[in-house]
Order: C-alpha cells, then structure tokens, then sequence
C-alpha cells in the first residue's frame, strides 16, 4: 500500500517535470511539486521499514 502510494506520487512528480521540460506547462506550481517529491520520499521509506519489520519477525 504505502509501495504503490510513493510510486503513485513519484508518477506524478516525473509526469510534472516531463511536461514542463517539454515546455507544455506542469500541472503542479514550484511548492506543491517539492511537496509531491517529499510525500512520495517519506512514504517510500516508510514502506522500507515496514518491510525491514516484517523480515525482522519472521
């Protein structure tokens, strides 16, 4: 869940970059893309240590 929800985030942030490198205009303004990144971060490492949890239990 949290996996799928960094990797949706992260979608969304390279879409934004690609569109704008393309110069067709992002959908995301310069403080909600950094806000994007940063969620898909936080949610990828969360995801890393819930599976380091569960290794760590078995």
């Amino acid at each position: 869940m949290l996996l799928t929800l960094s990797v949706v985030l992260f979608g969304a942030f390279g879409t934004n970059v690609v569109l704008g490198s393309m110069g067709l205009g992002g959908f995301l303004g310069d403080v909600s893309e950094m806000l994007t990144l940063l969620a898909a971060s936080i949610f990828f490492v969360a995801a890393i240590l819930q599976k380091e949890a569960a290794e760590k239990n078995k």
